[in-house]
């Protein structure tokens, strides 16, 4: 989300970027106030997209210029002649390069296996240790780089750049402490939530298909009995159906009455399903 905003609303800013409301008032509540009494909001595939956008700019954000950035004011700042500061920057790449790839691993697997899901539920699996997290380590080896610049580092007559990157530092690993959080905290939770809702309604859907094919058979009705089924799909009342047909309503509604009763399907939607499944009629036909 860019800045330049003028006086548009939350709401309004969100929709012009595509961003999920809820998603975005949840990472401002966690950052701000350590808070997480929007995680209930965020179950959506709008909201999980969101959270997954966001996070995966944060990657870009650390990689392409963060982490380059600290490292320029680094080299600017120590003596390279010095042995202490060569093996601190020397730390510093080894740090960085576990961070690219632990984000690496995310994104080729957590992120990928999100996105999948969130484009096609029918691929959806297990998502076992995908979600799992290993930030410790990260914090752990952050803070030993600190401790060498705060023990170690030998002092010049003037060290405003090296405390300039020493505070960078610590900046740096306030920012990456929220990225964990939010992942830990909102997305992993909102992406397990989606998860088992869009299992449940797979099972659902399993289950009405399996209804579906247990129907009756056509054979059990009689040709007048398919013509009125056909009509009942398509909407038609049973006056609309007893003109239609050139009956009378009475016999209209012995028919629909002995349908019922061979089919065991006593609803017109039941019906209506009925007549698309067994092509008695076309589902651009149906009324919905």
């Amino acid at each position: 989300m860019t800045i330049g905003f003028g006086e548009k609303t939350i709401h309004d800013v969100c929709q012009q970027c595509n961003v999920d409301v809820n998603a975005f008032l949840a990472v401002m509540n966690k950052l701000k106030n350590n808070t997480i009494d929007s995680i209930g909001s965020i179950s959506s595939k709008e909201g999980v997209a969101s959270l997954l956008k966001y996070l995966k700019n944060s990657h870009r954000y650390f990689l392409d210029y963060q982490f380059p950035s600290m490292r320029r004011s680094l080299i600017d700042s120590i003596e390279m002649q010095n042995e202490i500061a060569f093996l601190v920057l020397k730390y510093y790449d080894i740090y960085v390069e576990e961070v690219r790839l632990h984000m690496a691993n995310e994104d080729d697997t957590t992120f990928a296996w999100v996105e999948q899901m969130l484009n096609d539920d029918s691929t959806l699996s297990e998502s076992g240790q995908l979600l799992s997290r290993h930030h410790d380590s990260i914090e752990k080896k952050l803070g030993e780089l600190k401790k060498l610049f705060l023990q170690y580092y030998p002092q010049k007559d003037n060290n405003n750049e090296l405390n300039s990157v020493v505070i960078e530092l610590y900046r740096t690993e306030e920012e990456l402490r929220s990225h964990c959080l939010i992942e830990d905290n909102l997305f992993t939770p909102a992406v397990r939530k989606l998860e088992n809702r869009q299992k449940q309604n797979r099972v659902k859907q399993s289950e009405e298909l399996k209804d579906i094919n247990e129907m009756p058979k056509t054979d059990l009705l009689s040709e007048r009995e398919k013509e009125i089924v056909a009509c009942v799909a398509k909407g038609l009342s049973n006056k609309e159906i007893a003109e239609y047909l050139f009956l009378s309503i009475n016999t209209v509604t012995t028919h629909r009455r002995n349908i019922a009763k061979k089919l065991s399907i006593h609803s017109s939607a039941g019906i209506t399903i009925y007549a698309i499944v067994n092509h008695l009629v076309k589902i651009e036909d149906v009324s919905l």
